[in-house]
């Protein structure tokens, strides 16, 4: 034994002895293979060998007799010739007879172990992969398979899944290409009790069979709970179809360790009892539509638009009905009744026009609310899928009248250019002016300073929120007490403010995020107790309308707009007033496009913020006129079809520089985004 070595006749290169017989074993460890070479070859020649000759064996086969010198059709010499053995073992015989006259040398051999590869030499070694070694070799399998213990064959994990929906497929592993061997398959099927499975095997079946013998190698079974087992199915025939009485069953495959054949396929299904057909009752939505029901089939009804759904008397968004076990529906058709918004809301000072004659609420319906003063534009609602009353924003608070606002009793003079310094009002030219007169008596020293608003109605007026906050040392925002404010109406000269009308505070409301640092949302509201009565010297403005995305911004720029006052340009004005003006003035001021008015602050100082809430109205060279109105004061607008004053904007703050100079705008508060705020407490103050 050894991995290589040489063998020679006795007494070699002498001549071998006569009468001799010599045998020689050589073996390797498995998996390797015996090359034998001679070097040397000369013995005696005979006829077929039968005097002296060398036999090479192999597992009591002989592979070769060699003899003679060179080779004739009855002797043959190993010359170049290599020999292999077949397995990892190989003998060598040698025989000499009575005589060796002419002296014959004999032979020399050299043998060595060479490694075998069996995966190229042995194609069916094993399942999958072959991979050789030096001195052996061994099987892997695909994924998803396992090597069974004999080391060749590819097995396949195939049981413990359930299989639960109502539909699907399965199939023998690989399908159509052959099955895994070796192997024990169990595939389980449940659906919910009340249903009944049924199998439709493809026609494509290949199950190894026996000519005489009933599924002794490969079969299928299929077993349920109610009638035992289906099979076993081998061979080229298709079981076809099997309807079984059982919403459960399992699908036992088995294979054994040989055979090439593909499989099987089969399509399940599961049907339960069928439920009638349901009749929509009218304006009812039925989902999804079906040409039949089954049992677990879902039914899901709904309402046409503008009609709602009640089920035993109530009102839901949908209705949901189940095809029972027994092939009955679960609960009764809902019934659809048309969405109907009542009466609408009545509003004061403002009457209510139906759409139609017959005064319908129904979904669809339309009513306008008119406001008695003429001149107004009529506000349209509509009865919504929601069953309210809506405008055409989807806004469901009903609207508010005022009485003649923004109409003064006397018309502003014709101005075809620019005043310088402002002018002198007349009475009742500006007759939503109010003047606010605020003693904080809650802080140390107490303050007291003036300020201006806009009379919006009979108990409301707009301020700007800085004017109303009680100053602090802390950041904090707290709104001066109501009785800390008198609010004098009508006034045109603060020489006779006494005897001007003087109204008490009954709520201070501040915009809930107005920010004393940036004056971002610088508005607020005050109630008046008791409320005005009109006249031609007191009467309220009108509100902007409500700023729509998309829509131009209000006030447009370069429109002019004219804001008035008695020039209180700072707070805490002395007692003894110091009023630049006793007699109201007012002036007419351009709105700045906002990319001026960002860009002119911004060029002061990064701290300065312009927002969107906010516009610049002034000129740019300055002048004192810019600076003429009151802080809190209205920046009025005339409309140009109703020819009605509407407050645009508040006066709110302005530059550090001194009020006129060059690119010093007034900053003013942007109201058309305030309206719904506002509305939102006037008409909470109506009810």
């Amino acid at each position: 034994s050894g991995m290589f070595g040489s063998l020679q006749s006795p007494n070699f290169p002498e001549p071998y002895p006569h009468d001799a017989k010599l045998r020689w074993n050589i073996s390797a460890p498995p998996g390797f293979s015996i090359q034998l070479f001679f070097s040397h070859f000369h013995l005696e020649p005979s006829y077929r060998c039968e005097y002296d000759y060398v036999q090479v064996e192999a597992v009591e086969e002989v592979l070769a007799v060699f003899c003679g010198e060179e080779q004739t059709d009855t002797e043959e010499v190993p010359a170049q010739r290599v020999i292999s053995s077949p397995g990892h073992s190989l003998s060598l015989l040698f025989s000499s007879d009575f005589s060796n006259e002419e002296r014959y040398s004999g032979f020399k051999a050299h043998y060595s172990a060479v490694d075998v590869d069996e995966c190229s030499d042995h194609t069916h070694l094993c399942d999958h992969h072959c991979h050789n070694y030096i001195g052996g070799y061994y099987c892997s399998c695909r994924h998803g398979f396992l090597l069974h213990t004999d080391n060749r064959t590819c097995t396949v994990v195939c049981s413990g899944g359930v299989f639960r929906e109502r539909s699907g497929v399965l199939s023998s592993v690989d399908f159509p290409s052959p099955y895994p061997k070796s192997s024990n398959c169990s595939y389980v099927i449940e659906v919910d009790n009340g249903f009944r499975l049924k199998l439709q095997f493809d026609e494509n079946f290949d199950v190894e069979d026996h000519p005489e013998i009933s599924c002794p190698y490969d079969y299928l079974q299929v077993i349920h709970t109610r009638a035992g087992v289906f099979g076993p199915f081998c061979g080229q025939v298709s079981p076809g179809v099997i309807q079984t009485d059982s919403s459960s069953a399992t699908i036992i495959f088995h294979s054994d360790q040989s055979g090439e054949n593909r499989g099987w396929k089969l399509h399940y299904t599961a049907t339960g009892s069928q439920c009638p057909l349901p009749v929509a009752p009218p304006h009812v939505i039925m989902d999804p539509i079906q040409s039949e029901y089954f049992f677990k089939d879902h039914l899901v009804l709904s309402c046409e638009p503008g009609y709602r759904l009640l089920q035993d008397g109530q009102v839901v968004s949908h209705y949901q009905m189940v095809c029972g076990s027994d092939g009955s529906w679960t609960g009764r058709l809902p019934q659809c009744q048309m969405v109907d918004c009542g009466s609408p809301a009545e509003v004061t000072m403002a009457d209510v026009v139906f759409g139609d004659r017959d005064n319908s609420t129904t979904f669809g319906s339309t009513v306008l609310y008119v406001c008695r003063d003429d001149g107004v534009q009529p506000n349209s609602f509509s009865c919504s899928l929601s069953g309210q009353w809506t405008d055409g924003e989807g806004r469901s608070q009903p609207p508010s009248c005022q009485r003649a606002c923004g109409r003064p009793s006397r018309s502003l003079p014709a101005q075809v250019k620019r005043i310088v310094g402002g002018r002198r009002s007349d009475p009742g030219l500006f007759p939503w002016q109010v003047l606010l007169s605020v003693e904080d008596l809650s802080r140390v020293p107490e303050g007291r300073w003036f300020g201006s608003g806009a009379l919006l109605s009979e108990s409301w007026v707009l301020t700007a929120a800085h004017v109303l906050r009680s100053p602090r040392r802390d950041p904090g925002v707290v709104a001066v007490a109501p009785e800390h404010v008198k609010v004098f109406l009508g006034l045109h000269d603060v020489r006779l403010k006494d005897a001007a009308e003087q109204r008490l505070v009954q709520r201070v409301l501040l915009h809930p995020h107005f920010s004393p640092h940036t004056y971002q949302h610088d508005i607020a509201l005050l109630r008046l107790n008791p409320e005005v009565r009109f006249n031609s010297e007191v009467r309220p403005v009108c509100l902007p309308r409500f700023h729509t995305q998309g829509l131009p911004p209000d006030p447009a720029p370069s429109s002019l707009g004219v804001v008035a006052g008695w020039g209180i340009s700072t707070l805490n004005v002395t007692s003894d007033l110091g009023w630049p003006a006793d007699v109201l003035q007012y002036v007419k001021l351009p709105v700045v496009p906002q990319e001026e008015c960002q860009a002119s602050y911004a060029s002061r100082s990064v701290s300065y913020n312009i927002t969107d809430h906010m516009f610049c109205a002034g000129f740019m060279e300055g002048g004192h006129d810019t600076c003429l109105g009151d802080s809190g004061g209205a920046f009025v607008v005339q409309d140009e079809v109703s020819r009605r004053w509407a407050v645009s904007g508040l006066v709110s703050w302005g530059g550090p520089e001194d009020c006129g100079s060059r690119r010093v705008y007034g900053v003013y508060t942007r109201v058309s985004k305030y309206v719904d705020w506002i509305q939102s407490h006037l008409s909470a103050g109506l009810q």
